[in-house]
C-alpha cells in the first residue's frame, strides 16, 4: 500500500470497468490512459467500436484509403468528449533508439510505454497513402477525468488497473479485449461482484 504522498500515475495502463459501473459508454469498458497527471487523465475506450469503418471515415475526410489491412476495421467510440474529432493510437515509426525527438506529425502525443496518440491530419494522411503507422487504432471522441477524479472513481471501485498490452489494443479480436485485459490481472468476468467493498 502506498502513501498518499505518491500520487498513482495510469499512463500506460488499463482501465477496466467493474459491473457496478452503469454509464451507458463505459459499461464493459476497457479504456487506454494515454495520460495521467495531477490535473486529470485521459484515455481512449478500446473496445466499443462505432458502425463505421476506417474506408468511411477516410471518405467522409476526402481521403482515399490505400491500406486493404485497415480499409474494413471498425473506427472506435473512444469516449464521451469531443466525438467529432478523430484520435488516432499508433505504435511508434521508430524503435527507441532511432526515434527522432520529434514526431514527424505535427500533434502527437508520445506516451511513456511505446505507444503514440495523434490528433492531427498528417497521420491520416499517409496511412491513406499507404504508408505510416503499420498498428492503428482510430477513435472518434476520448475520455477525460479532471483533478482527482479518476481517483475518486478508484477508490469507489469503478475501475480495476492494470498495465496496457499493446497486443490488446491491435491483435485481440474486439469481443475479446475485455476478458483478455482481465486476464492480465488473473481474473475472468465471473470473479468480479458488482457489489465489491474496499480491501
Amino acid at each position: 500500500m502506498t502513501g498518499d504522498s505518491a500520487p498513482t500515475n495510469l499512463t500506460h495502463h488499463f482501465l477496466i470497468a467493474m459491473p457496478g459501473l452503469e454509464d451507458a459508454m463505459f459499461t464493459k469498458s476497457v479504456v487506454y490512459v494515454c495520460e495521467h497527471s495531477p490535473r486529470g487523465a485521459l484515455g481512449l475506450i478500446i473496445n466499443k467500436p462505432s458502425d463505421l469503418t476506417m474506408d468511411a471515415l477516410f471518405g467522409k475526410v476526402d481521403l482515399q484509403l490505400q491500406r486493404p489491412d485497415v480499409a474494413s476495421q471498425a473506427v472506435f467510440q473512444g469516449g464521451p468528449v469531443h466525438e467529432e474529432r478523430g484520435f488516432v493510437l499508433h505504435e511508434p515509426l521508430f524503435a527507441d533508439a532511432q526515434r527522432p525527438q520529434e514526431s514527424l506529425y505535427a500533434s502527437t502525443m508520445v506516451i511513456p510505454g511505446g505507444l503514440e496518440m495523434t490528433t492531427s491530419r498528417d497521420v491520416l494522411e499517409a496511412i491513406a497513402a499507404g504508408a505510416g503507422p503499420r498498428k492503428v487504432l482510430v477513435s472518434l471522441g476520448y475520455s477525460a477525468w479532471g483533478e482527482g477524479q479518476l481517483e475518486n472513481e478508484l477508490k469507489d471501485n469503478s475501475w480495476l488497473t492494470v498495465d496496457a498490452q499493446s497486443s490488446i489494443i491491435f491483435d485481440t479480436p474486439v469481443a475479446q479485449r475485455y476478458d483478455q485485459a482481465l486476464a492480465l490481472l488473473g481474473l475472468q468476468a465471473w470473479m468480479i461482484s458488482p457489489h465489491a467493498g474496499s480491501a
